[in-house]
């Protein structure tokens, strides 16, 4: 690994105790989910959006709110349902009482944390807005583009496919997500802890008040995660390391049962993902421990099958079997 200097090492210190705060934060919330909140950190500072997956009453939400609080910045919230449109969603334009002119009103989009809860609960068509302003971080209404704030971090939540009344994401769609992770329910010893400490638990949404103290401290928390993302880009990454991953990424579409693997853009929020994770572990390189541990949520849900929507497991199957057969470098 490459040295680095005596401030380097000051920075890397500082910026650790930072995160293992914000850590320690998020886990007070989430009894139980400390490697969840590690990936959820680790895809926000890589600029990834979260897709979160779980049965009702898992923590989905609670996360989610927790997230908000702790980056700091807009929040906004979207129970999304089947008679949604996108509007309800990236906003829409109407006229100005008393005046022949329109005006475009915003929708919930215009938030730097969006909690889209319940994403395949809505129409394709709705699904399709937000998640096209999730690419392109713009929403165009009658020829006029406006900008999202930034930063602009979407968790999504969704149901089991086995829920009755859900609208499958289509594999393009799932694509747009950095990570997908998979909520239970905790195990004994964190459920009973839970309910031991049932007020401590409740869930939280990020503070709207307009006291200027608190404006304060929100600009200062999103001041230092912004720093943070750009502090993950300069995350450092071995030839040898990098290699490793991209054999990972081409094994995905070599697997006879998968019509389309991990495409390039899928590789990028691969990589950027292990260099935000490598900074969340107080590390200011990539380990090839940082790309195994991620290889499951990162890539598993751009699989792409032949023969009809594939099981959740067949997905982690095949990415379990293409790291027994990669060897990793020391």
């Amino acid at each position: 690994m490459r040295s680095i200097s005596e401030s380097q090492a000051s920075s890397a210190a500082e910026i650790h105790q930072k995160i293992d705060e914000m850590r320690a934060r998020l886990e007070k919330q989430l009894k139980g989910k400390s490697e969840i909140v590690e990936l959820a950190l680790a895809c926000f500072f890589a600029r990834g959006h979260l897709l979160l997956e779980g049965p009702p009453g898992t923590g989905k939400t609670s996360l989610a709110k927790a997230m908000a609080t702790e980056l700091g910045g807009s929040f906004r919230r979207i129970q999304l349902t089947s008679d949604m449109l996108p509007s309800d969603v990236v906003g829409f334009l109407r006229l100005k009482p008393g005046t022949h002119e329109f005006e475009f009103r915003r929708g919930p989009v215009f938030s730097h944390v969006l909690l889209a809860d319940e994403l395949n609960r809505t129409s394709a068509k709705t699904q399709s807005a937000l998640l096209e302003a999730m690419a392109e971080a713009t929403v165009t209404i009658d020829g006029m583009t406006y900008d999202l704030p930034h930063p602009f971090f979407v968790i999504a939540t969704q149901n089991p496919l086995e829920f009755q009344g859900v609208f499958p994401l289509a594999e393009s769609q799932l694509d747009r997500f950095m990570l997908e992770l998979h909520l239970s329910s905790p195990e004994r010893k964190d459920e009973l802890n839970i309910y031991q400490n049932s007020s401590d638990f409740k869930s939280v949404a990020p503070s709207q008040s307009p006291d200027l103290q608190a404006q304060h401290e929100q600009r200062a928390k999103l001041s230092a995660a912004l720093d943070l993302q750009a502090t993950a880009e300069q995350i450092h990454i071995e030839a040898s390391v990098l290699e490793f991953a991209t054999d990972i990424i081409r094994a995905t579409r070599a697997s006879p049962e998968v019509c389309f693997g991990v495409s390039v853009r899928g590789g990028l929020q691969y990589i950027a993902a292990a260099k935000a994770l490598a900074m969340v572990r107080g590390r200011t390189y990539v380990l090839p421990q940082d790309l195994t541990d991620l290889a499951v949520p990162t890539l598993a849900h751009r699989l792409c099958f032949s023969g009809g929507e594939p099981e959740q497991e067949q997905r982690w199957t095949v990415i379990h079997r293409i790291l027994e057969k990669i060897k990793a470098p020391r």
